[in-house]
């Protein structure tokens, strides 16, 4: 059994760990190592939601809706995997050019998951 103190030294380190890369993604090539199946659709209006990409992985602290793509799987907080086809998506997403126009534009059950 752990002491008190070291396990919650431990849960401190652990959650800040995790906070640090929040928004981070990584494009998988195959669909079965996805958590997330996307879409890319046309316009915005047919998106659930609308993605700004960051160059910063600070960028996308906590942000659904600002991407940061890293180099190796292992850094990702969702790995993701581009669908030839809305159907099979779990999410639609449309890429924006501006920070201030991204965010949901349904309710979904993947909002507050993509951190």
């Amino acid at each position: 059994m752990m002491p008190l103190k070291l396990s919650y030294i431990l849960f401190l380190i652990l959650s800040t760990t995790i906070e640090i890369n929040a928004g981070n993604i990584y494009v998988v090539k195959y669909k079965n190592q996805a958590d997330l199946k996307v879409f890319f659709v046309d316009y915005p209006n047919q998106a659930d939601l609308l993605v700004y990409v960051a160059k910063y992985s600070n960028e996308a602290k906590d942000k659904d809706e600002i991407w940061h793509y890293v180099k190796y799987p292992n850094q990702a907080d969702v790995k993701i995997f581009f669908v030839k086809y809305p159907n099979q998506a779990d999410l639609k997403v449309y890429f924006v050019d501006y920070k201030n126009q991204a965010g949901w534009k349904v309710s979904h059950k993947w909002q507050g998951r993509l951190r």
